[in-house]
């Protein structure tokens, strides 16, 4: 089978796709991905990997939009694949429409997230709904990453069966490692003593660093944090980089910005606690790689996250967009070793168990190959 994995911008296919289409490849598929053009395609190309680019735009403006669906129509034509799946949002709902004019066979869908259930004005959330239920009439398989999601999508006449397929990390690759633990503890100065924070995501405002940089000022000070990470070029709203030179200026040495990195199961095997305070997600894939390297998580309690942590258990969960409770959190556990061990192991129990990539990698093959689901 001929397979278009379709998504917005080469971080997602990188970070989201990638694993699924060597899964694809491995199993005797053609995959071609498709997504905007963007520097992080060099990996995927490398691995012999055919990328189509279109110009695919994060934002509802219709006349971008309208030149990236009449290139995924041409695309579509000329590649003739059996099967287009799709995912994001805007891409999603593109790739989606494009498939259906162009005549594919089959069409899937993954979500990543609704953009109704981000904050945002009214009549955004009314339009993306309508959308959504369009879109999900044209679909044969319809899966999400998260339960609450497919719920959304069956309460809300979206699609009648969506299947909750969840995300999945490799545990053979994030995993606790004391060696490279030690190695980069010392490359980036961090004691014994320290308590180090790790927050990896773009740096934007709705992954919560506004809150995070005033929390981590009321915290002990042997709680360190890292941010691994960088801002994409097609993100939007407010820029982070007053907020990040205010810290500075509080935190000293407690700050340390490590820009966007390629080895972050080593950032994540150093670290003490991973913290991911976000507005809004789908199933955060960094809570996912943080409990399989055996970290407690502070994350805000929030669809997604509220579904990887368990509370008192496997971490923390306080109220989005807020300081006090996040740094009463992080506080909690910077002070607390035996706590912070007792949480991580029961973290990667539960990741090995829920978020295993292996398994969840066969059930979204066993779906794209066993046909649609309905609509």
């Amino acid at each position: 089978m001929k397979i278009l994995e379709v998504t917005n911008v080469d971080f997602s296919l990188v970070h989201f796709l990638l694993p699924l289409m060597r899964a694809l490849r491995e199993r005797g598929h053609e995959v071609v991905g498709c997504c905007a053009e963007g520097p992080l395609l060099e990996g995927p190309r490398a691995e012999g990997f055919r990328i189509a680019t279109v110009p695919l735009a994060r934002s509802l403006n219709p006349v971008p939009q309208a030149r990236a669906l009449a290139a995924l129509v041409a695309l579509i034509r000329a590649e003739k694949p059996d099967l287009v799946h799709a995912h994001m949002p805007i891409s999603g709902l593109l790739a989606r429409t494009a498939a259906r004019i162009a005549g594919v066979p089959r069409i899937a869908y993954t979500c990543h997230g609704f953009l109704f259930n981000q904050p945002g004005p009214w009549w955004r959330g009314r339009l993306a709904l309508g959308l959504e239920r369009a879109a999900g009439r044209i679909t044969d398989t319809y899966m999400t990453v998260s339960a609450e999601e497919a719920e959304d999508a069956r309460r809300l006449g979206i699609h009648p069966n969506p299947v909750a397929v969840l995300n999945g990390r490799d545990s053979t690759k994030f995993r606790p490692d004391p060696v490279a633990r030690a190695r980069l503890r010392a490359e980036l100065g961090a004691g014994e003593a320290d308590c180090v924070v790790l927050a990896v995501s773009r740096l934007v405002r709705h992954k919560g660093f506004p809150e995070l940089l005033a929390a981590m000022a009321a915290t002990p000070p042997n709680c360190v944090l890292w941010v691994a990470g960088q801002r994409l070029a097609s993100d939007h709203g407010e820029d982070m980089e007053l907020h990040f030179e205010r810290a500075a200026a509080v935190l000293g040495r407690r700050l340390v910005r490590l820009g966007y990195r390629r080895d972050v199961p080593v950032l994540m095997a150093a670290a003490d606690v991973f913290c991911l305070p976000s507005h809004f997600e789908g199933l955060p894939m960094s809570i996912i790689e943080a409990m399989l390297t055996g970290l407690p998580v502070v994350a805000t309690d929030i669809r997604g996250p509220r579904e990887q942590v368990a509370p008192e258990e496997t971490g923390l969960l306080v109220p989005a967009m807020t300081v006090a409770p996040l740094a009463t959190a992080l506080s909690r556990l910077a002070t607390d070793p035996a706590l912070r061990q007792r949480m991580g192991q029961a973290g990667r129990a539960r990741g090995l168990l829920r978020f295993d990539e292996a398994r969840v990698l066969r059930n979204t093959l066993d779906l794209l190959e066993a046909g649609g689901t309905g609509a």
